[in-house]
């Protein structure tokens, strides 16, 4: 006699051996959850809105892995829709990731891309290599690819700790998926010309952790000196760039009372030099 059917089971999707790829699974169970197939694109969580843009993220090595920072402002055309987005967010130990572009799909693609490392880890019992990290990345921007071309991009900038090599390395992207490893430093988004600029003129070989945080605060202060989508730290709000270190150690965020620490600093230089701006 067989077992009377119960209603509480799981579906059979959810017990059938299939890939490691969480992505894979979602595309094959529910594809209208996917964040290029969603019906609502409207809105996320009831906060950002898919017409809000993320703008500038800046990503670089030093002697013990990569610092990534992004600003927390988001544009609506010409309006400021959130001055407190976040756009890092650890990928998992060992990796961050910081979105530019249409925020409401970025802010998706990066919980997307959470949840399929951890399902990677769970089903196989091992992470990605980094490198493989970078690689299924770029295969969920690409799904994207029919919203980009509508003018609905979402660009992430991909960085961490490799530890089979034992150095913080970079990845950038385009709009189809295409996959790019950086040298030294990159930068992503509205800001990211003057960011860059500011970049090559501070950054150098075996930076300390300290050193590194105040390099990639500088380049976004440069950045949002010139481009009005891109906000420095505000202090009179209390509102600072999310900045993270990714080591060995693994991925650390660094504290409001150290970024005002820094910002600080970087106003007391500028201070002394206005002429060039203050940077050092």
């Amino acid at each position: 006699m067989s077992a009377p059917d119960r209603g509480d089971r799981l579906p059979p999707a959810f017990t059938t051996p299939g890939s490691a790829s969480f992505t894979e699974f979602l595309a094959s169970y529910a594809p209208d959850l996917l964040p290029g197939r969603r019906r609502d694109l409207s809105v996320v969580d009831g906060v950002t809105q898919l017409s809000a843009h993320a703008t500038t993220i800046v990503a670089l090595t030093y002697a013990d892995g990569i610092v990534m920072a992004g600003d927390r402002r988001a544009t609506m055309g010409t309006t400021i829709a959130h001055r407190q987005i976040e756009k890092v967010f650890p990928a998992d130990d060992f990796s961050a990731i910081g979105i530019a572009g249409t925020a409401g799909l970025a802010v998706e693609l990066v919980r997307l891309f959470q949840l399929e490392l951890e399902h990677f880890e769970k089903i196989e019992g091992s992470q990605l290599s980094l490198e493989g990290k970078a690689n299924r990345l770029a295969t969920m921007v690409r799904a994207n690819l029919g919203l980009a071309i509508q003018g609905l991009a979402a660009i992430p900038l991909f960085g961490g700790y490799d530890e089979r090599r034992q150095i913080g390395r970079i990845f950038s992207y385009d709009v189809v998926g295409g996959r790019y490893e950086e040298q030294d430093h990159h930068s992503v988004g509205s800001g990211s010309v003057f960011a860059r600029g500011s970049l090559k003129k501070l950054w150098s070989h075996g930076l300390d952790a300290d050193r590194a945080v105040e390099v990639a605060l500088h380049a976004l202060v440069d950045a949002a000196d010139e481009d009005a989508a891109t906000a420095g730290p505000d202090t009179i709000r209390g509102i600072y760039p999310i900045v993270a270190r990714v080591s060995a150690a693994g991925y650390e965020r660094i504290t409001p009372a150290d970024m005002a620490r820094h910002t600080d600093a970087i106003v007391a230089q500028r201070a002394a030099r206005p002429e060039r701006g203050g940077a050092s």
